[in-house]
């Protein structure tokens, strides 16, 4: 006779995965800096792909499979937006919501329920963080035409996974222990670690770095459920979902995104692709603003937070968008200070609008169109 527990785990395994090993596994108390959440800001976001200003009190996010932490990062970038967490497993919301008690974050509701379900997270979201979630689905597509639904006209999502360069020998492994029936981590563990230096499996299983806790093992290698896409499936998927490509964000990523689709497409063809895909995709989106005359610039508000904190260090801070960040030494400091309210074009020297444009692709400064110019702008796509 089957447990409850049994019928539990058979009926919704992946609930059942991430009760037993909530994910990622971070320590409750462990920090982060203000400064490194600055690609999660909604307001330099829709600047970017929108052209305009989005109040952050009136901004709606929705995290649709948050796991124990992306709350916390959030919710510091947008400290004025409602933030929405969903996850299928209570278990990794109570650490979730653990964790935003001891860092002081107010502004995040958590909601247990599958994102498939129109009830559940209701609402239009001007920001929707699908990251690491879509591909662990029975039905990928219909989730992520269910997430696009939710989005506002203008909206961002941003989506990442897995890519089958990058989880070759993952998925692999993934096989050898299900035929093998090996379900629990410690037997897994012993397995590969008794695997030969140097071997496909001995290779991906030391430098694997999630596979260094519990949890992250068990996420990597015992997952249930678990798909891998190239990049034409991927885009085929968001394109039926209704969403348009505006931005890939993994590392080395080039900023038009018909020349990074390309650049894939040949890595793919020739084994080199050894990331997994991150792209940011809008809903309508209305175009940026390039810095012409009537344009203005704006320092991303998550920098302008917290400009003041780092003395005369030289702050370097941790590349998100897929290209390297510049360090921001005392002169950079300095002259980013000048954007901490929102500075015309027309007013800069042509030398300050291609220094401040140097700090566009990493998203320090945003620009957007001043209210006179909005009406007579048409819209147009990144």
């Amino acid at each position: 006779m089957k447990s409850a527990g049994t019928e539990y785990c058979m009926s919704d395994p992946v609930r059942c995965h991430y009760d037993a090993f909530p994910y990622p596994q971070i320590g409750v108390i462990a920090s982060i800096r203000r400064c490194d959440t600055y690609s999660l800001n909604l307001t330099s976001l829709w600047a970017r792909f929108n052209g305009e200003l989005l109040p952050p009190d009136s901004q709606r996010i929705l995290l649709a499979g948050c796991g124990t932490f992306s709350p916390y990062p959030f919710s510091i970038a947008n400290p004025e937006s409602q933030i929405t967490a969903l996850d299928l497993s209570e278990v990794s919301l109570k650490k979730a919501r653990l964790r935003l008690l001891l860092h002081g974050c107010r502004n995040v509701a958590t909601v247990a329920g599958d994102l498939l379900s129109p009830r559940i997270a209701a609402g239009q979201y001007h920001f929707i963080d699908a990251f690491g979630v879509i591909h662990h689905l029975d039905n990928p597509a219909a989730g992520l035409a269910a997430l696009a639904d939710r989005l506002a006209d203008g909206g961002i999502l941003r989506l990442m996974v897995y890519s089958k360069g990058a989880r070759g020998d993952i998925e692999a492994i993934r096989r050898a222990l299900r035929l093998l029936g090996i379900k629990d981590v410690s037997t897994a563990r012993r397995l590969l670690a008794r695997a030969p230096a140097g071997s496909r499996a001995g290779s991906c299983f030391c430098s694997l770095s999630e596979a260094r806790t519990e949890n992250g093992f068990a996420d990597a290698f015992l997952h249930p459920s678990a798909r891998t896409y190239r990049i034409d499936e991927l885009l085929a998927m968001a394109e039926k979902a209704g969403l348009t490509p505006l931005l890939f964000a993994h590392p080395g990523a080039v900023k038009d995104v018909g020349a990074e689709t390309e650049r894939l497409r040949q890595e793919e063809r020739s084994g080199g692709v050894y990331y997994n895909y991150v792209v940011y995709l809008g809903k309508r989106p209305r175009g940026t603003a390039p810095p012409e005359k009537e344009s203005l610039l704006f320092l991303n508000p998550v920098l302008r937070r917290g400009m003041g904190m780092f003395g005369l260090r030289t702050l370097r801070i941790d590349p998100r968008l897929g290209c390297e960040n510049p360090p921001i030494a005392n002169a950079a400091r300095r002259f980013l200070r000048r954007f901490r309210d929102p500075v015309a074009v027309e007013s800069l020297s042509g030398n300050d609008v291609d220094r401040a444009m140097t700090y566009f692709d990493p998203l320090f400064i945003v620009t957007f169109r001043s209210k006179k110019n909005e009406s007579h702008r048409e819209p147009d796509v990144i």
